[in-house]
């Protein structure tokens, strides 16, 4: 299970980086962060405060249906389809920072 959950790590990482580049655009920005706050909070309506690595990652394996409808739910803005992986991979990126087992 360890290789799996670095393999995840690195995509979320990589997801991460196209989404500080992506919101490098004003336009792009706002909307961005707006999804990323709505992805965030479901995250933490889903797993709580107290999780692991691992449990997050298992999370991770089913986010994209839940992520969609809480995006087009929540922050519906034009394109937001096309920057939902990124979107998805930030917010676990970010998340796993307050996991009990994170180390960088």
């Amino acid at each position: 299970m360890a290789v799996v959950i670095e393999a995840v790590r690195h995509e979320w990482e990589d997801g991460y980086r196209r989404f500080e580049a992506a919101m490098r655009d004003p336009v792009a920005a706002e909307r961005l962060s707006v999804q990323l706050e709505v992805v965030t909070d479901e995250l933490r309506r889903r797993i709580g405060q107290t999780f692991t690595v691992e449990q997050l990652a298992i999370a991770y394996d089913c986010a994209d249906a839940w992520v969609r409808d809480a995006v087009s739910e929540h922050a519906p803005t034009p394109g937001w389809v096309r920057t939902l992986a990124l979107v998805e991979d930030a917010a676990f990126h970010l998340y796993q920072r307050g996991a009990v087992d994170y180390a960088p």
